[in-house]
């Protein structure tokens, strides 16, 4: 299928690169602008299409061939399919796989859950369900005091 001009919904975009939009290209037109200073920008001008609507509102966005690639792909002799464009174009959006923790990320992880080990053990173990009151509570809860209070 060869076309001039495709729509595509954010999620058919979504299903061709393999993961979910950023959250800045759900909310903001900007992010869809036809600029070579971003990185998904560079990707469909360098395919030799533009962005020329995008409807945040019912989650699509248009996207026309650029007139000055034309004369490129006939002198070539290529033609684009709509699949092609949209693995080309879509490529270098996709998501990146996660780095492994640095070593002095994991030592840090080890050392908190030290201390969290440490910090249960040293807490008193208590048989049965009742503890013993603090001194504190003791205090404020003297029994003979109480009652002399309630006396007078």
């Amino acid at each position: 299928m060869f076309t001039e001009k495709v729509t595509l919904p954010f999620t058919e975009i979504e299903a061709i690169i393999g993961d979910n939009l950023p959250m800045s290209a759900l909310r903001d037109n900007g992010w869809w602008g036809n600029t070579r200073g971003s990185a998904q920008g560079r990707a469909w001008l360098d395919v030799g299409w533009g962005m020329q609507n995008v409807d945040l509102a019912n989650r699509t966005v248009t996207f026309q061939r650029v007139a000055n690639n034309k004369a490129k792909l006939k002198e070539k002799g290529k033609k684009i399919s709509r699949t092609s464009f949209l693995k080309k174009t879509f490529r270098s959006v996709r998501a990146r796989k996660p780095k492994p923790p640095s070593k002095t990320r994991i030592a840090r992880v080890q050392a908190r859950l030290r201390n969290i080990e440490r910090k249960r053990l040293a807490m008193p173990q208590y048989r049965g369900k009742l503890k013993p009151r603090s001194p504190h509570e003791k205090q404020l809860y003297k029994p003979e005091a109480k009652t002399s209070d309630v006396e007078s």
